[in-house]
């Protein structure tokens, strides 16, 4: 019963975009996305053979659903998929009959033998996995992708980001060999979708100053907050959309996806925005506020919900505003004055 508390008490923090950046293109994400590049070379390698589909962006879907599939995050934020789901499907009045499909979606996962009831867990709605999947997308996107037999949201990663690669392809309409965009710069915005060269031919340069290594390949401009970097976007950015329709969450992934291959962060900061704490910091943030009474769920330099709301409380306490629950330098200056 307690998925309808978690489905009333969904956490509202209103951040801004480099706040939202900043916590998605994490120091941990990205030390721990370089780690996950290493130990899944071959399985990346494939996938870009067989789909096209760049390994940044795969990684950084990966990183963001579930922590590069992190088994910590399954044991501490993960709960049963079958009780939540029937409990759903039993008493949401507004989307039952979504829930009782769901339900039966995930029934069918472990009928067909892809999965145990033990393992199935997810988040409170029920979503599985390396990918943070409903059933229902488990059934009809996933692919086997190890030639197991199965089609597993859970262990190896292969299905997952096989099955993710895939969906990009169908449902995104990526373009192989195509990089999402790159932040550039312009004196002045313009609308309208034109090739790299076009662009060039208008004054618009790359930031980095290297040139565009597909000048026919067409792109939009975008500046999200006016005085911050300003991008031009090629169709793979849209393919990310595909997976979720913000802007942000597309840009935040295409930006950790280029970090973990080893691209410095934007070159036109954000107007009013800090740097991203480093992993240390963050742990000493958590450890700080863990020591002053505010309880983070651990402190591995993660910044999940649990720590978001610890340093919320933090900031009402403290008289700091707005009490936008984000962790940054201001947060950590104003622990360290009080310990």
């Amino acid at each position: 019963m307690s998925v309808f508390k978690q489905m009333r008490n969904q956490p509202e923090f209103h951040e801004q975009v480099w706040q939202y950046i900043n916590r998605r293109v994490s120091d941990w994400r990205i030390i721990n996305g370089k780690i996950a590049l290493k130990n899944n070379e071959a399985l990346l390698a494939r996938i870009e053979r067989d789909f096209g589909v760049e390994r940044g962006t795969l990684l950084a879907l990966w990183g963001v659903e579930s922590a590069y599939g992190d088994p910590l995050v399954q044991q501490n934020h993960m709960t049963p998929v079958f009780p939540s789901l029937a409990a759903l499907a039993w008493n949401e009045p507004r989307r039952k009959a979504y829930w009782e499909t769901e339900l039966i979606n995930a029934l069918r996962i472990v009928d067909k033998g892809w999965s145990t009831p033990e393992e199935m867990q997810g988040s409170w709605a029920g979503a599985m996995g390396h990918s943070q999947w409903m059933p229902e997308v488990w059934l009809n996107v996933g692919i086997d992708y190890n030639g197991d037999g199965k089609v597993s949201p859970f262990g190896k990663p292969d299905d997952a980001l096989g099955s993710t690669a895939k969906y990009l392809v169908n449902r995104g309409k990526w373009h192989r060999g195509e990089h999402w965009g790159y932040e550039v710069r312009a004196s002045s915005e313009m609308s309208g979708s034109r090739t790299f060269a076009a662009w060039q031919a208008a004054g618009v340069t790359r930031a980095d100053g290297q040139a565009f290594p597909q000048p026919n390949a067409s792109a939009q401009m975008w500046t999200p907050v006016a005085g911050g970097p300003t991008f031009l976007l090629g169709p793979n950015f849209n393919a990310v959309k595909s997976y979720n329709p913000s802007m942000n969450y597309a840009l935040a992934i295409c930006h950790l996806g280029d970090r973990c291959l080893g691209a410095p962060p934007f070159i036109q900061p954000f107007p009013g925005s800090e740097r991203v704490l480093t992993l240390a910091e963050v742990q000493e943030m958590q450890t700080r506020l863990t020591k002053a009474g505010f309880d983070t769920g651990g402190t591995d330099g993660r910044v999940g919900n649990d720590t978001m709301k610890a340093i919320k409380d933090f900031q009402q306490r403290a008289g700091i505003t707005p009490a936008d629950g984000y962790g940054g330098l201001k947060v950590l200056a104003k622990l360290r004055q009080g310990s």
